[in-house]
């Protein structure tokens, strides 16, 4: 089964997903931007796919409308946008309930959340995506597992209360990860020290995680219980102590964890 989609939303998940979608198999019939330019940008990395700078779909061919937008935009555009009849709307946030989207025009309403990290600088595999689904209508749930399926063959049926507790975990996974990579590159940097030497190490790090298990995998001197050593990390971190303070919270996290 092929569909016709019109995404809304031109950011890092709009900019991955429609041409993808196209790839399936698809067709991207609309790109709605609230800069135009920023429309244009992504409708030129499709085939046949119109830009559109207002909410007014009510001639769109389209049967499934994507909110691919900031979360705090959502409940605004859902509210605002005119839809044909029969039409599917979803969005695709992890920690946006489905009931922000039930006062628009829609006659259905769904979650299609790709739980994956994206960037526009970084081609993304949406084989290795898992979607996350959820709607109160079957045959609009049908029609998103179909389209979920010809992305990737990882779909999961989730709750919002469900998503929301996966959505926590995914930020303490992949952003805060990410931001404690960034704050080892600052030391490094600081010192003049050459950041390609911890790369190693980082990898087998998550490697040993993502095999063993995080609880089994640490090590460090939070785990040993280390506390001359934690000392003196904790002093030399007093050039900033936002981050000393990070890194006095983090390991008494992990001495109270064992």
């Amino acid at each position: 089964m092929k569909f016709k989609i019109a995404i809304l939303g031109t950011g890092n998940v709009a900019w991955h997903l429609a041409p993808a979608i196209e790839e399936a198999g698809h067709t991207v019939t609309e790109i709605y931007g609230r800069d135009i330019a920023d429309a244009e940008k992504l409708t030129g990395r499709l085939y046949t796919a119109e830009t559109k700078d207002d909410l007014d779909f009510s001639e769109s061919e389209a049967e499934i409308f994507i909110l691919a937008v900031s979360d705090h935009a959502i409940s605004e555009l859902a509210d605002q946008i005119i839809l044909p009849e029969e039409s599917i709307l979803v969005h695709t946030s992890g920690a946006v309930p489905l009931d922000v989207l039930g006062y628009s025009s829609a006659t259905y309403t769904g979650i299609f959340y790709p739980l994956q990290t994206f960037s526009k600088e970084r081609k993304i595999d949406f084989g290795d995506v898992p979607f996350l689904l959820e709607s109160e209508d079957q045959s609009a749930l049908q029609k998103l597992k179909k389209l979920a399926k010809s992305l990737s063959p990882l779909q999961y049926l989730v709750r919002s209360k469900d998503r929301m507790a996966l959505h926590v975990a995914a930020v303490f996974a992949s952003n805060f990860s990410n931001h404690m990579l960034r704050l080892s590159e600052e030391i490094m940097g600081r010192q003049g020290l050459d950041f390609e030497m911890l790369k190693p190490l980082i990898i087998e790090t998550i490697s040993k995680s993502l095999e063993l298990g995080a609880k089994r995998s640490q090590t460090g001197p939070a785990r040993r219980a280390d506390l001359n050593t934690l000392d003196a990390h904790h002093q030399f971190l007093n050039y900033n102590e936002q981050i000393a303070e990070i890194y006095k919270l983090i390991s008494q996290d992990i001495i109270d964890s064992y």
